[in-house]
């Protein structure tokens, strides 16, 4: 097995690594100071487990483990680490997603990499998707936003609250639950910014927020319909259609639906 450390706390860290080092079922482990050392060990290395710190600064273990998802990377049995008991104990339990409360013991690492390592990638995914809800309210570090200038003024928009971005010429229609605000900026350059909180890119001039997504049908001319949260329908073409995999974190009965 191989272990992935995040912990932004020297101490902490060495902790960790020390009792990593005990167990002859490790085949290797690696440490990260931050979320962004974690990602750039996790774009090079597949790890089966990741023991990750909540607070830490800029991106949280929250935060990182939001983009992992948004990303479509295959996901590690998580266990978080907090030195804070208010997070949600209860319901990282009930999901069967781990935590280890600091200052931990040696034995309280070592039963949660027992249940870590039994976990299938399915579980793992299925408990972390449904937990994350609960530890995101619990979170202190503020969510991520987008600054966009509107008649004069600066507006922070939260990349959850847009369903959908379609292009207008120079400009680009921003489609919120509630309201829209046009810019001018490409399709192209908001789906590059968009691409880490879950948006695919569907058509030339459209983006949706995976998150909205609640339908999709083929048609006999080899595109798609897509339906979002309201009824909301929208075409995706067939030079597209390989982004809709990432819809989901797995797919069952449906190996032709998306064929070429």
């Amino acid at each position: 097995m191989n272990v992935l450390i995040v912990d932004d706390e020297p101490l902490s860290r060495e902790a960790l690594e020390t009792i990593v080092k005990e167990r002859p079922d490790v085949e290797a482990f690696d440490s990260a100071r931050d979320s962004f050392e974690a990602i750039e060990k996790l774009n090079g290395r597949t790890y089966d487990v990741l023991l990750l710190d909540i607070n830490m600064p800029e991106i949280s273990g929250i935060d990182l483990v939001n983009r992992l998802v948004a990303a479509g990377l295959s996901l590690p049995s998580v266990v978080f680490v907090t030195a804070h008991h208010e997070y949600a104990i209860t319901a990282f339990e009930k999901h069967a997603v781990d935590y280890v409360l600091k200052p931990f013991s040696s034995e309280r690492i070592h039963d949660a990499l027992d249940s870590a390592f039994r976990r299938t990638a399915g579980e793992r995914a299925k408990s972390l998707l449904e937990a994350l809800p609960h530890l995101q309210a619990q979170s202190k570090t503020p969510t991520p936003r987008i600054a966009i200038k509107a008649k004069g003024r600066i507006v922070f928009v939260q990349p959850g609250d847009v369903v959908a971005v379609e292009a207008e010429g120079n400009y680009v229609l921003l489609q919120q639950r509630a309201g829209s605000y046009l810019l001018r900026e490409s399709i192209s350059t908001m789906a590059e910014k968009l691409k880490p909180y879950g948006f695919i890119r569907i058509h030339r001039s459209v983006l949706v927020n995976s998150s909205y997504v609640e339908e999709i049908e083929p048609r006999f001319t080899g595109e798609y319909a897509l339906r979002i949260k309201g009824g909301k329908e929208y075409t995706v073409t067939r030079t597209y259609k390989k982004g809709l995999r990432s819809l989901a974190e797995f797919w069952i009965g449906t190996d032709s639906f998306l064929a070429d």
